[in-house]
């Protein structure tokens, strides 16, 4: 059971973490921070009266991060304040803003579909960009290179060869030039981009591309195509006949075929590629097994009327869906699978009709929502089985498609995090980049984790035959670099650097002096040794330091805060003197002083000494010498105050007469006036 934020706090008002042994210094002021309410001056009046402005920006800026809380909990796991309730302040993409592009750098005179089903009409990779195109005589659809920006010729190659409108297409992840196309007429084509494929072209009516291979066995349109994540040239297609097939593009077979209760809206595979979840028309949301050929979760979804979507978070367990409540109001969800009920139930965003593409981020752990009809996208991180809100880019621009490329095609060099394309007015596509704003000039690691790489898991056999895996990374240093992308296992972490847990400040009026090592019991010998080795600090004399064998208890204590009227204190530790040899003097520390302070010297009362020493005079003469310069400086301090204050006294006066011959005065004569603006001048030279 999740502990709520009150509980939090007084589970760690004692200074204690459930898992430490011991209280943890500094703990209590971080973790109460954690578990307290913000404040609610700002927000309300309170006996009538306006109260103080506080702000509630910097309140969250003072509660420390779950992974600063994590730095002093050696069992984060187990602490409530880290793995329970993270604050709602985001990790690290709290700053995450949206630039849209200048039309002459947009990809303009498109002619996009007007098609009715419900699709997102335009697909991304780090090379092409796929249009589901406005043609007659047959379906068809454009693929526009990323690099050929502005306004495109009236005349371009289009990939044709259906005999009615294409509803969806999808890239392979492993190939940037090899692309699949759903259409009306029941047929699923894939298609190959051609070797240096442009749009301009010399030819008056430039040739078509034409499919590679087709396939068929659907009996009705078909709606979506997917390519698995994971496993190489395994394709699905969902049908208006109520099937899903799973293709082998390379034989073009479908092996696998699952009976759907209802037309499919979305599909989404997971990480692995051995699951697929599929929302549908009668409001369910469904988890299959796909090579088991069953449902192995069956939910209820969203109640409202119009289409839902879901999308699989990644590497997690977890799914997003989007969709209507029976009052049309725009919602999201997360989901568990073997949960009935979605994570924090459903939450509502807005009440505009249009539908909610989901788009997710395994990078950045960000679900991107796109509505469709409006020109808003807002963007969610995903932490600790919460979607927490960080941003919303808004535009006058409405779309209706919208696509995002992969994590491998975005541009490191401008902080770059994702890029999206979306369709404005049927006519043009804008790019939207994502970025962190940052100074540096070097290669951001924390925002750029490994992302997949060109490399199947799997084959396509194997996967039939029951494999499964992640695939293969690749190290984003390697693209910022500009060299071949170097490839990392699928589990790779990028190391960090190790630094010391983030200690927390403590104000100046709490602050306190470290305790002092307690110091043995000196000899009269070891005082005198001590006064010697004190007269000989102020010579030029660099030799006597202490060996590396002797120690001192003053090594391992911090230098105290300063503290008006401290003394001066004088501690040494030295072993006892020997016949014949002389000690060896110690690191002489003294506490800062304050100016204004008067110095006082405390020495130790002297016991009887047995005998007096030969240097017992040159050491006596050293100590009233420091005495009469401590004295002297005393003295100079003391007629320095003085002075300032009669300065004082005497601006303060001058500024006091000024002010009274004004008042007095007015627009007097001519010598008075004169007399006025040389005491102003007297008053500011007195002041400087």
């Amino acid at each position: 059971m999740r502990r709520s934020q009150a509980d939090q706090g007084r589970v760690h008002a004692d200074g204690t973490c459930p898992g430490l042994s011991r209280a943890s210094p500094g703990w209590p002021s971080v973790v109460s921070l954690a578990g307290s309410q913000p404040p609610q001056q700002s927000l309300h009046h309170r006996q009538g009266q306006v109260s103080s402005k506080i702000s509630l920006l910097h309140y969250y800026s003072l509660i420390p991060t779950s992974y600063q809380l994590a730095a002093y909990c050696p069992n984060p796991s187990r602490c409530p304040a880290v793995s329970s309730e993270r604050r709602s302040i985001p990790r690290l993409l709290g700053h995450v803003f949206g630039k849209p592009t200048r039309k002459e750098f947009c990809y303009d005179n498109l002619r996009i579909s007007h098609n009715a089903w419900d699709t997102n009409l335009i697909k991304a990779n780090p090379e092409y960009l796929a249009v589901n195109w406005e043609s007659s005589g047959g379906g068809a659809f454009a693929v526009i290179p990323l690099n050929e920006r502005g306004k495109l010729p009236d005349q371009i190659p289009l990939f044709r060869g259906h005999t009615a409108a294409v509803l969806d297409t999808d890239w392979n992840p492993f190939n940037d030039r090899l692309i699949a196309s759903a259409s009306d007429d029941g047929k699923v084509f894939v298609w190959q981009v051609p070797e240096n494929f442009t749009l301009y072209t010399d030819a008056e009516e430039p040739a078509d591309v034409s499919p590679l291979s087709k396939l068929s066995g659907h009996t009705r349109k078909v709606g979506h195509v997917l390519f698995n994540p994971a496993a190489e040239n395994i394709l699905a297609s969902s049908s208006g006949d109520l099937t899903v097939k799973f293709w082998d593009v390379e034989t073009g077979q479908a092996p696998i075929t699952i009976k759907h209760p209802d037309i499919v809206q979305s599909l989404s595979w997971s990480a692995n590629g051995t699951m697929l979840v599929t929302t549908s028309r009668d409001k369910k949301l469904r988890v299959w097994d796909v090579r088991q050929q069953s449902a192995v979760h069956e939910y209820q979804g969203h109640e409202g009327a119009k289409n839902s979507r879901a999308v699989w978070l990644g590497e997690h367990n977890r799914i997003a869906t989007t969709g209507f409540s029976r009052m049309s109001d725009r919602q999201v969800a997360l989901w568990e699978p073997g949960r009935k009920d979605p994570i924090g139930g459903f939450t509502s965003l807005d009440s505009i009709s249009g539908v909610c593409m989901p788009f997710w981020d395994d990078g950045s752990n960000c679900l991107y929502l796109a509505g469709k009809g409006d020109g808003n996208i807002r963007y969610f991180e995903y932490e600790n089985d919460k979607l927490e809100f960080l941003a919303e880019y808004k535009s006058g621009d409405p779309q209706r498609g919208i696509a995002f490329v992969p994590r491998r095609g975005v541009n490191v060099h401008e902080n770059e995090i994702m890029r999206a394309y979306k369709t404005v007015n049927d006519q043009y596509i804008e790019p939207i980049s994502f970025t962190v704003p940052r100074r540096a000039e070097t290669f951001q690691s924390d925002i750029y984790p490994p992302a997949t790489g060109l490399k199947p898991a799997v084959s396509a056999q194997e996967w039939f035959d029951g494999k499964d895996g992640i695939p293969a990374k690749i190290d984003m240093e390697s693209i910022y670099e500009g060299t071949a992308p170097r490839e990392v296992p699928a589990d790779y972490k990028p190391p960090t650097a190790v630094s010391s847990p983030i200690q927390p400040p403590v104000s100046k009026m709490e602050s306190t002096p470290p305790p002092a090592t307690r110091v043995p019991t000196s000899t009269v010998a070891d005082q005198k040794a001590s006064m010697s080795a004190i007269a000989n600090k102020f010579q030029d004399n660099e030799d006597a330091e202490p060996s590396e064998g002797e120690s001192s208890p003053f090594e391992e204590v911090s230098r105290p805060a300063a503290r008006a009227a401290a003394p001066v204190s004088v501690r040494t530790s030295l072993p006892p003197a020997s016949a014949g040899k002389t000690p060896s003097p110690t690191t002489y520390q003294t506490p800062v002083q304050k100016l204004a302070s008067p110095v006082r010297t405390t020495a130790a009362a002297p016991a009887p000494a047995p005998a007096a020493s030969p240097s017992s005079g040159n050491v006596e003469a050293s100590l009233s010498q420091i005495t009469q310069l401590l004295e002297q400086q005393s003295r100079i301090i003391g007629a320095q105050s003085d002075k300032i204050q009669a300065q004082s006294q005497i601006i303060s006066h001058l500024a006091t007469e000024v002010e009274t011959l004004k008042k007095r005065v007015g627009p007097g004569p001519q010598d008075q006036s004169e007399r006025i603006r040389q005491l102003e001048l007297e008053l500011e030279a007195a002041r400087s």
